[in-house]
């Protein structure tokens, strides 16, 4: 059934379609209450060599087991290590009295005198260790109690992803409530009428709360990590209530044609517009499976759920209530005004936001536009210049994983992890050789490795050995990155002439295998995404030439980004980016820039197809869709911006990028360069199809023109 079929069903039988909706929802929901979701474990998210080699270890049972450790230290001035040490046996006590509990170990002293360690190894699959670790808490809890002179606390690699997971909730937790009372007051001040402002708000909830539940069946074919809810409910807020958005614009200026009619140009017209930038978007993010890591595909699969039901949505109930609320929706808010019903006519609603009701005729676009459609030469020349010199910080860009420095210290096992690395100063590292070959071939295996030197341990069935080689420099060092080089080229030569199988893993190698993927997977994902974006283009609206400057578009406003990112982050904050942000933020960018890109295209070919000539088309169309692309920006902007306030740095650098991004792409892009573009290449901007001919979309974007 083609789409706008569906939708006119809708406008039909409007509360049949709000009532399955909400069953939808309903159903979705209860599935999330329901099915587990299944996280991603560490050797899931490992890639490349060292990806292999935990995989090796998982199977053969020798992966590590989880370990905590109880830091004591004085809360001030000198440390009573007497004290301290009776703090330790009575954790040590406590904990060996646990059935989570494996291995309690020889409590230590600091050089410094400064600190007790007492480390603790725990029981079971170190992949579920979080789910067994707040007895461990309670036991600490309790020896601090009994200690209230001494700071006692637990630390460890549970313990530290457990917080941050906490905090990573209770950071989704603020933006939900920073974020949606904002998207309403701006969509209060763009219709001024609540009704008409909470129903893109809706829109969004709904399909943020559908695909949250629906992403924990998504988690059983590819498992979620720690970043899915976020961007659930930044891709849903941003995309739901934008779509919403365009419709309810639409139909306020075509009131004048009467509800039922107004109703209808809404799908035809905006319903054509979110399907194909609905597709662009969903795309765009299927192009993160190119990476090839679980992180990137657990972002891709949810992301494009979120935006297929914010679709799906703005297809079936939107319309449907269009058709009920329609009519409450035209009767401002008393805050505006009178209550009275607003009909526009192409007035100043049509071209910005007027929510005195004036019908003034809009001044500040078409002043904005004067240059790109008078002189449009030197208008692209100097946009352009412009936001190359913008993006020229990203010339200069470090790529880094996030390490201990980046962790935010208001979590207390990052807190107790930074005091425990002060006091016990560690700069040893260590490389793991996994070797995989037949039982009867364990001997010279074992021999073979002990060339190489290290600690060696063989699994029960003799088949998998681990080779734990020691080092004295650090992890993200250039000199491990260089002995892990030299090992993994020494490797074949060692084991040369036996049937094994090998790899080389450890901490070093997992940087370095997860940037080396990076690098490799960057220029194919971009490529698909600008083609996949651009075949879009070509079949929405049957022209090569708008295809590519759709293409040239995003890469100008992306850089321009990446330019302002490398600036606050790097040139001012004196950090690095984070290795997945580039990535990700051009897959969410090129998307979400479709969004008001194909919605300002869409006007513009209507009024050729009407015959209009394309200069004056292009004013006429970016000026009258001027209201809904800057409504829609802001929009996105206070979505992005909320994520500032998250603890993250990943989360900070891409909520200033994508904020970034989204500016330069609805105000510079669509102010100067789109318009000078269009404008120098008037009729062949169209190309190959005819410029006074509005060519229907194809059948699988088939939302208006039916």
């Amino acid at each position: 059934m083609r789409t706008q079929q569906i939708a006119q069903w809708s406008t039909r039988r409007p509360w049949t379609a709000v009532a399955l909706w909400l069953a939808f929802v309903a159903a979705c929901l209860a599935i999330g209450a329901t099915v587990p979701t299944r996280v991603a474990t560490g050797a899931e998210t490992a890639v490349g060599e060292a990806g292999r080699a935990a995989v090796m270890l998982r199977d053969a049972g020798l992966a590590g087991a989880a370990t905590e450790s109880v830091l004591i230290t004085a809360r001030n001035g000198t440390l009573d290590l007497d004290a301290a040490r009776a703090a330790a046996a009575d954790a040590a006590w406590r904990l060996g009295g646990l059935a989570e509990v494996a291995q309690v170990g020889v409590a230590a002293t600091a050089d410094g005198q400064d600190a007790v360690l007492l480390p603790v190894v725990m029981s079971g699959d170190p992949d579920t260790a979080d789910l067994r670790l707040e007895p461990l808490r309670a036991a600490t809890d309790a020896v601090a109690a009994d200690f209230p002179g001494l700071r006692v606390e637990q630390t460890g690699s549970v313990s530290v992803s457990a917080g941050l997971a906490e905090q990573s909730a209770s950071d989704l937790d603020v933006a939900a409530l920073v974020s949606l009372p904002m998207t309403l007051v701006i969509l209060l001040v763009v219709f001024g009428a609540l009704l008409a402002a909470g129903v893109p708000v809706l829109l969004g909830l709904s399909a943020v709360a559908a695909a949250f539940g629906l992403s924990a069946l998504v988690s059983q074919l590819i498992p979620s990590t720690g970043t899915t809810s976020a961007m659930v409910l930044l891709m849903g807020m941003a995309v739901g209530v934008d779509y919403s958005l365009f419709y309810v614009k639409r139909y306020r200026e075509s009131r004048a044609a009467g509800h039922a009619e107004a109703v209808r140009i809404a799908v035809e017209t905006s319903g054509h517009s979110v399907l194909i930038s609905g597709i662009a978007v969903i795309i765009a993010m299927l192009g993160l499976f190119l990476v090839g890591d679980v992180t990137f595909s657990s972002l891709a699969a949810c992301s494009a759920l979120v935006v297929a039901v914010a679709m799906l949505g703005s297809l079936t109930v939107l319309p449907a209530l269009l058709m009920v609320l329609g009519r409450r929706m035209e009767r401002r808010s008393v805050l505006f005004g009178r209550s009275r019903p607003v009909v526009s006519s192409g007035g100043a609603d049509s071209a910005g936001f007027d929510p005195s009701g004036s019908g003034r005729p809009p001044r500040l676009w078409p002043a904005l536009l004067r240059p790109a459609l008078r002189r449009p030469g030197w208008t692209l020349a100097a946009s352009v210049l412009a936001m190359l010199a913008l993006a020229t910080p990203a010339l200069g860009m470090t790529l880094r994983n996030p390490d201990v420095d980046d962790l935010p210290r208001g979590i207390p096992a990052v807190a107790a992890l930074h005091r425990m690395i002060d006091a016990f100063p560690d700069d040893q590292s260590s490389h793991i050789v996994v070797v995989s070959a037949p039982a009867a071939s364990a001997p010279e295996v074992a021999d073979r490795l002990r060339t190489i030197g290290g600690e060696l341990r063989t699994s029960d069935d003799r088949r998998v050995h681990e080779l734990i080689v020691s080092s004295d420099v650090d992890s993200e060092s250039t000199q491990a990155r260089q002995e892990l080089s030299d090992l993994r080229k020494r490797l074949p030569d060692t084991l040369r002439g036996l049937d094994a199988e090998w790899a080389v893993g450890g901490d070093t190698a997992l940087s370095a295998d997860y940037g080396d993927n990076l690098s490799r997977a960057l220029p194919w994902v971009m490529a698909f995404i600008v083609l996949a974006t651009a075949a879009v283009i070509v079949v929405a609206f049957r022209s090569l030439v708008l295809a590519l400057v759709t293409a040239v578009s995003n890469l100008i406003s992306v850089g321009a980004a990446f330019g302002v990112i490398t600036l606050v982050f790097q040139t001012v904050g004196g950090g690095a980016i984070v290795t997945f942000v580039p990535l990700f933020a051009f897959a969410v960018l090129s998307g979400l820039s479709m969004d008001y890109h194909v919605f300002v295209l869409t006007r513009i070919r209507e009024l050729v197809a009407d015959g209009v000539p394309t200069r004056e088309a292009v004013a006429r169309g970016i000026t009258g869709s001027a209201g809904t692309v800057t409504s829609a920006a802001v929009i996105m902007v206070s979505v992005f911006s909320v994520f500032v306030l998250g603890h993250g740095i990943e989360f900070k650098q891409l909520g200033v990028g994508l904020s970034t991004a989204v500016l330069i792409d609805a105000l510079i892009i669509r102010a100067f360069v789109l318009p000078a573009l269009l404008t120098l290449l008037g009729r062949w901007t169209w190309w190959p199809s005819r410029p006074t001919t509005a060519p229907a979309p194809a059948p699988v974007l088939a939302a208006a023109h039916g």
